[in-house]
Formats: C-alpha cells, structure tokens, sequence
C-alpha cells in the first residue's frame, strides 16, 4: 500500500513538471525549476535532522532509569549527528569547489551595440 501511494505521489509530481517543459524552457528550464527545488528542500531537510537530534535528547531525557529507552535514544542522538555531520560537510565541500573553480551560473552580459557615438554598453 505504501509502495503504491509513494510511486502515485512520485508521478503525480513528475508528470505534471515533464508536460510543462516546454512552457519552462525546455530540459534546461526542467533542471533549474529541479535546482531551485533541491535548493528550497535543503534547508527543511537540515531542519527535519535538528529536530529528529532533539526528539533523540528528549527521549533520552524522559527514559530515566530504562536502560533498554536510553540506548535506543543514544542511536536517534547519534545518527542525528552523523546525518548533520555529512550533510553539512557535503554543503560546505560543495561551496568550497563552487567558489575555487569559480563556476557562476549567471549569463555574461551581452555585447554592446554600435552606435553613431561608439558603443552602447547593455546593462
């Protein structure tokens, strides 16, 4: 059932975006709306794993003496922790080779149009 419902929730969103391409500028247009996407996701993700760390010291918290309770919070603590680890290691890798490769996703400005005076410069 669950595996039904994921794959219908899956096409219901990728149908619809893959019949729009067109209108959005083609497969270019279909990966920046992608990348605008995964950019917005990022940092409800970071804070899904905060809150998942939390609910790890909560639980461990209110366990008191149950040892079998606190074990099993010290694992959401330290998952918690490796997922914020990872993620935000990656981010920062990421940002890292973006800014020493010097990879700007910004179009270069259009050359300038002759004129009587010399050149208009567009910008």
């Amino acid at each position: 059932m669950k595996k039904s419902l994921l794959s219908i929730l899956a096409l219901a969103t990728v149908v619809p975006a893959v019949s729009e391409a067109a209108n959005i500028g083609g497969v270019l247009g279909l990966l920046a709306q992608a990348s605008d996407l995964i950019n917005r996701l990022i940092p409800f993700i970071i804070a899904l794993t905060v809150l998942f760390f939390l609910w790890g010291i909560f639980r461990f918290v209110i366990a008191g003496g149950d040892s079998e309770k606190r074990k099993e919070a010290q694992g959401y603590i330290i998952w918690g922790i490796i997922a914020l680890f990872v993620m935000v290691s990656v981010w920062g890798l990421v940002n890292i080779l973006v800014r020493s490769v010097n990879l700007d996703n910004t179009a270069p400005p259009a050359p300038g149009l002759p004129t009587s005076a010399g050149y208009f410069i567009t910008q």
